[in-house]
């Protein structure tokens, strides 16, 4: 048993594979009552020593995707949890943004177990952020991106009690996957978590981030389902159950409000306000700007990001020349992709703008504004059916490949997998440590570092890709953009 004494009150640990392992410890007061959709509020002590073994519970959300839903173990859903190799200090951080579209999402799934990972020589922290109407729905009276707010308050938690953990506070890279890494693209956007972090690792930053009106028009819906009016005082009365279910009915209709455009074709109820306050711009205009330049980047996506979805969604071997159409009007209009069968031509289109695009156009806008960022590719295929999809990365880079939904990806645990999964747990933890990740920065011959069954390193491999998308700029979505039909 290991003890520490953090912001709150005493913690005790256990020891787990030679690691000090601490879960579930808040970061924040529980987001109820009166502070139900408010900024997240300082956390309350506790007296005596509080056990810190087991996973805080999740915040509202869906049943779906390997999540649990609501949790029944109470209300401190604003937790995090450490591991640690060596608590006598001075290792670098690696904390944790998980993704799940901003609608779904905790730390406790064994896919993000840091126990491997944190074997390389850093501690390892995750957390829970609220997602859905709770965490990112614009309502009337409150804060937006509250989401976003309770992260700024975990990165707040690790700068004050890290050291005590073995972590150096001065080395801290934050690092996030799919939502995790937009959610990575707008804290380097936003002034209240400057100073933070040094560093930060993006994974498949997702396009979209919404204007006012379209995230004020999604919050009308949402609270309409249950008679009521967006607002802070007339949904803070909903059991967090019942908002749910009001915000999965209204994403499961979604294709029916055209007005929506990109965000209802692709069922996106939510995503970070670009609200002019909390996050004053997008993260692609506010890293050109120089936002972030004195942040050390690095970037990657996989090769074949909409694969993923298309499993999901059925669709592979079905996309018709009708949905490749469809697809190159809504989501690249204006772009002149070449002829390509239907299914391909359909994932490419949407790899591009969901994913790949918005990645690569983070690296180039710090680049432009004279930061350092590096680029790496995802380019292994353990299977013919998910090839590199969305999410492969995850089980590979924390190196947990027999347990959690995202290690279905990888099929059989063959030697080269864990090869892979090496390679790739020691360049992420070697650019926590030392900035380098073990290939060049971003610049004059678009140098990127492609993971597969041989890695090397290439100039940038889809340049067909990024070409087409040089002049694009991703703007925050708003209503009446891109009308798609029901």
């Amino acid at each position: 048993m290991v003890e520490v004494r953090v912001t709150g009150g005493t913690v005790r640990g256990i020891t787990e594979q030679g690691l000090a392992v601490f879960r579930g410890i808040p970061f924040a007061a529980p987001p109820v009552g009166s502070a139900r959709f408010a900024a997240p509020q300082p956390v309350r002590e506790w007296d005596g020593v509080r056990d810190a073994v087991e996973f805080g519970p999740p915040p509202p959300q869906a049943a779906v995707f390997g999540m649990d839903g609501i949790g029944a173990a109470g209300d401190e859903w604003l937790t995090v949890n450490v591991w640690s190799p060596d608590v006598r200090g001075g290792l670098p951080v690696l904390v944790w943004i998980q993704g799940g579209g901003y609608a779904v999402g905790m730390s406790g799934l064994p896919d993000y177990d840091g126990a491997r990972l944190a074997s390389g020589g850093a501690v390892v922290v995750t957390f829970n952020y609220r997602v859905g109407i709770e965490g990112f729905g614009l309502l009337e009276g409150t804060p937006a991106n509250r989401g976003l707010l309770d992260q700024v308050a975990a990165l707040e938690w690790v700068r004050d009690n890290i050291a005590a953990f073995g972590g150096n506070p001065d080395r801290v890279t934050v690092f996030g996957q799919s939502a995790g890494a937009g959610s990575v693209a707008a804290l380097l956007a936003m002034p209240r978590a400057a100073g933070l972090f040094g560093r930060a690792i993006a994974s498949s930053v997702p396009s979209v981030f919404f204007a006012p009106p379209l995230a004020a028009d999604i919050a009308a819906v949402c609270a309409a389902e249950l008679g009521l009016r967006p607002t802070a005082a007339d949904l803070s009365t909903v059991d967090p159950g019942l908002l749910t279910v009001a915000g999965d009915e209204a994403m499961m209709k979604m294709r029916q409000f055209t007005r929506w455009g990109q965000a209802a074709h692709k069922r996106i109820p939510f995503a970070p306000v670009v609200d002019g306050d909390v996050l004053p711009v997008t993260p692609w205009q506010a890293v050109r700007a120089g936002a972030a330049r004195d942040v050390e980047l690095l970037v990657a996506h996989t090769r074949h990001e909409q694969r993923l979805l298309s499993v999901l969604d059925g669709l592979v071997g079905t996309v018709t020349p009708e949905q490749a159409a469809t697809a190159l009007e809504v989501f690249a209009p204006g772009l002149a992709y070449p002829d390509l069968p239907a299914e391909e031509l359909f994932e490419l289109v949407l790899s591009d703008w969901l994913f790949r695009m918005p990645s690569l156009h983070l690296a180039e806008a710090q680049v432009a504004a004279g930061g350092r960022a590096h680029v790496g590719v995802v380019a292994f295929e353990p299977t013919e059916t998910f090839q590199a999809c969305h999410g492969l990365d995850v089980p590979l880079v924390f190196g947990n490949l027999d347990r959690g939904g995202s290690a279905a990806v990888l099929g059989e645990i063959t030697p080269v997998v864990e090869q892979v999964s090496a390679r790739m747990r020691a360049a992420w933890t070697g650019f926590a440590a030392t900035g380098d990740p073990g290939w060049p920065a971003y610049g004059a011959g678009r140098p990127t570092r492609v993971f597969d069954v041989e890695d090397e390193v290439v100039p940038y491999p889809e340049e067909r890709s990024r070409l087409l998308w040089e002049e694009h700029s991703f703007d925050a979505l708003s209503l009446g953009s891109h009308r798609v039909e029901p």
